[in-house]
């Protein structure tokens, strides 16, 4: 159970002072919610840290101020002159002076009784805002603050400066922030000791305090103390979630899976080639963990093109050989059915029964479908989310294998886990190459194989990138190709053009392309089409009917057609490195010289420009993940966020990399000297699992 300390703190926004109905739809959108939160909660405000400050220390006399500052000055009210009647674009003006010169306050479309409250003539007011020159008056457009002199603690000398949203004013966030802040209650410390007099870090509560109650400019910055240890704090609790989960995963007794090797010995001789060195290697770690009786929870990441999936029929090869079933779950259907396609010739000629079933597969198809997956007549299960639904029974399943595991949450592994009868064995795959700091931030409770080598025959893909000016010098460059046979992806990051976005739209280029090459030769594929039509295109490109497809970037993982060997990216400068390295890995599956061509606007910004020379420099998925990591953050090297995928509400700082590594250590001296946290730091350390929400996780995988 929660402790009863932080009932204030989850609880929603609304129990602050001047947050009502219209506030919480508006901090639903300035807040960063997990998954699965549908009401911004008071901790939700505590993570939402300010990204600036503004300084109003300077408290000058009226003819000391200087036009285009901020400052904060002490004024006599002399005067109303509200603006004429009728005549709704002339201000509202309010004369002002102290002993050095005069000052008009300024004001447009502000309610006259608000104004004549905030400022009685004769009286004295701090006005605190930007002070301009307007002719040869001092002026102040909309003050910012207006304070009476008993309430001057009311004016923030320094001013945090939140991310907002539309309609959403900085100074209601700033106050809920500082409620938000106040109901913080005292709390043990978890770090130890010496570790925390070492980095001269403050106690969580003073770190929250410092970030929304500004008292030094310098602590807003992400390499500041306060934010350092808000960021270790959520990389501590993170790793001993994953520890936690990992020692429960290990204690539970598994099911000893080991085959004799009889459906794996004829996979073998149907292949067209030979293994790996590192898809052997791989294959051992997985066979051995499956004899193991613990149960098996480990990660397979290999790039594109390094033979993953082969490992994983393999693998669900070795569980059908024991009498069990297998499934694999991908995240689109177009994957799912690229999957199916892929493994039916060879499952056929070992004897493996295989059925597919997405969100297309309805009315009698379905049920007999699962009614044969019931009775154990269907030895895999290849699908998408559909694997999820409760009508979907297995007879006996014994190993999940999950591909793209950064696009399923941890509710969704958990779910594929519970439809076997024991304790399932889970293989999870990702054609994206994770740094090694991402392996132990978001991986923990895994154990990894890589595959580091691509099957005997291919060949280095040339990658150029070319200026979008030369756009008719490459569809020359294409018309030359297509001649000789070759067939070729053009990627756009649109659908549809848009009046809001000069980005080349997939519609379009299709129709610019059809116009070029003839309508028999260009297909165009995207996540807006029906699953039925997706196929169609997918079919004739497959086929060799179609020689040019345009797509989004729904073709980005999964789709293997060898004979296409050029890809076109278009607008390359606003793809993600991973994205551009899964994109480019849907060519050079062949025996065939295979070329990447990175179309980009010129000039290219610094950034977009590293990332572009990277693709042209190495192939290597690994050194383009460090890359990205380096690029872009740890919560964006997966690509564009998904839902599930990795991501921090405070820890991506500088110093990323030494503050996970040194997390990882302390949770692993934690759970090794009190796996239970029972002792008096241990205890203290729930308190910190619970502020950063782990303990649903936690819930999760020891329900499993």
């Amino acid at each position: 159970m929660r402790p009863n300390e932080f009932t204030a703190l989850f609880a929603s926004v609304e129990s602050l002072t001047g947050i009502g109905p219209r506030m919480v739809v508006l901090l639903k959108k300035a807040l960063a919610l997990l998954p699965g939160v549908a009401e911004p909660r008071v901790l939700d405000l505590l993570w939402h840290l300010p990204t600036g400050v503004i300084d109003r220390r300077a408290e000058p006399t009226v003819a000391d101020a200087q036009p285009g500052t901020i400052a904060t000055l002490q004024v006599r009210v002399l005067k109303h002159r509200p603006s004429p009647r009728g005549n709704t674009k002339a201000p509202y003006k309010v004369q002002c002076e102290d002993d050095t010169g005069r000052l008009d306050l300024i004001f447009f479309h502000m309610e006259r009784s608000f104004i004549e409250r905030s400022l009685p003539e004769g009286e004295t007011r701090f006005v605190s805002g930007r002070v301009e020159r307007f002719g040869d008056t001092l002026q102040m457009v909309h003050p910012d603050y207006i304070v009476p002199p008993e309430r001057r603690s009311d004016l923030p000398l320094l001013e945090p400066v939140y991310p907002l949203t539309a309609g959403l004013s900085g100074k209601i966030l700033t106050k809920a922030a500082r409620q938000a802040v106040d109901l913080v209650p005292r709390m043990p410390e978890w770090l130890d000791p010496a570790f925390l007099a070492s980095k001269d870090w403050p106690d969580f509560a003073t770190a929250l305090l410092r970030l929304h109650r500004v008292v030094d400019a310098a602590d807003i910055s992400p390499g500041a103390a306060p934010w350092q240890r808000l960021a270790y704090d959520e990389l501590l609790a993170g790793q001993l979630a994953l520890g936690l989960v990992r020692a429960n995963v290990r204690a539970q007794r598994g099911r000893q899976i080991s085959g004799d090797g009889r459906l794996r010995a004829r996979l073998t001789a149907t292949l067209p080639f030979q293994l790996t060195g590192s898809q052997g290697t791989s294959l051992e770690e997985i066979y051995a963990d499956m004899a193991a009786p613990h149960r098996m929870m480990r990660l397979l990441q290999g790039d594109v093109g390094s033979g993953k999936t082969v490992v994983a029929l393999m693998a669900m090869a070795n569980a059908v050989e024991t009498g069990a079933q297998a499934a694999l779950m991908a995240p689109t259907e177009v994957l799912a059915r690229q999957h199916a396609e892929s493994m039916f010739p060879l499952a056929e000629a070992a004897g493996l029964r295989l059925g597919l079933l997405t969100g297309r597969e309805k009315g009698r198809i379905r049920r007999d479908l699962l009614a044969r997956l019931a009775a154990g007549d269907i030895d895999i299960l290849i699908g998408t989310h559909a694997l999820f639904s409760p009508d979907v029974v297995f007879h006996d399943l014994a190993l999940a294998v999950i591909d793209e595991q950064h696009r399923f949450g941890v509710h969704q592994r958990m779910a594929l886990q519970a439809k076997g009868k024991g304790a399932t064995d889970v293989l999870v795959m990702t054609a994206t190459p994770i740094p090694r700091t991402l392996l132990m931030t978001h991986y923990g409770d895994l154990d990894v194989s890589k595959l580091t080598e691509k099957p005997a025959g291919r060949k280095p893909i040339k990658t150029t990138m070319p200026a979008i000016g030369r756009m008719e010098d490459v569809i020359d460059g294409l018309r030359r190709a297509v001649a000789t046979g070759a067939q070729i992806y053009w990627v756009c990051p649109l659908i549809e053009t848009s009046d809001v976005s000069d980005l080349a739209a997939a519609e379009a280029r299709h129709a610019h392309l059809v116009q070029v090459f003839g309508p028999e030769a260009v297909g165009l594929l995207h996540g807006g089409m029906k699953g039925a039509d997706k196929d169609a295109v997918m079919a004739a490109f497959s086929t060799q009917k179609l020689q040019i497809l345009v797509a989004t970037t729904v073709i980005e993982v999964g789709v293997n057609v060898p004979n296409a060997t050029i890809m076109v990216i278009e607008h390359a400068e606003r793809f993600g490195l991973a994205q551009l390295h899964q994109l480019r890995g849907r060519v050079g599956r062949g025996d065939r010289q295979s070329y990447c061509l990175l179309l980009h606007d010129e000039p290219l910004g610094r950034t977009a420009e590293a990332r572009l020379k990277m693709m042209t420099d190495t192939e290597d998925g690994f050194l383009i993940a460090e890359k990205d990591l380096e690029l872009r953050g740890g919560g964006e090297v997966m690509g564009s966020r998904q839902s599930g995928a990795p991501g921090f509400r405070v820890a991506e700082v500088p110093g990323f990399p030494d503050l996970i590594e040194a997390a990882r250590d302390d949770a692993k001296l934690i759970l090794a000297k009190d796996p239970d946290l029972a002792s008096p730091r241990g205890q203290a350390l729930r308190w910190l699992l619970y502020l950063f929400e782990c303990d649903e996780a936690v819930r999760l995988f020891r329900a499993a």
